[in-house]
């Protein structure tokens, strides 16, 4: 299994919105949790959301709670990430993995790390 691979990302405004994809080069296990991860400029990489293949449950960090939504379209072998209402701060490459490990939030958690979309968001 190779690494997963991000898309989607892009430059807007503030108060937009945008969607990610982040798709399995060969197929996705439902004993996976895809996690999203985002590393904004000279900063550390940190999660953002995840969610279970098997089931579509999904976790969060706190401060993308009500705007950002991760989902999956299992036909597709595909996740996504839903950003809403962005603002300036969630300027990052963002990157998707996967895990076993429900609940995970530790990059070291995650394997098969993708090259990353870059999202920048404008004032």
């Amino acid at each position: 299994q190779g690494p997963l691979v991000e898309s989607g990302g892009g430059l807007l405004q503030a108060g937009g919105s945008l969607k990610l994809s982040c798709a399995a080069s060969g197929r996705m296990y439902s004993s996976w949790i895809v996690g999203w991860f985002r590393q904004p400029p000279g900063k550390e990489r940190e999660f953002v959301a995840g969610v279970r293949w098997r089931d579509g449950n999904t976790y969060y960090k706190d401060s993308v709670k009500g705007r950002f939504i991760v989902s999956k379209d299992s036909p597709k072998q595909t996740a996504y990430l839903e950003m809403n209402n962005l603002e300036p701060e969630d300027t990052a490459v963002y990157y998707c993995a996967k895990t076993t490990d429900w609940g995970a939030r530790s990059p070291q958690a995650f394997s098969s790390w993708g090259q990353g979309t870059q999202v920048t968001v404008s004032s």
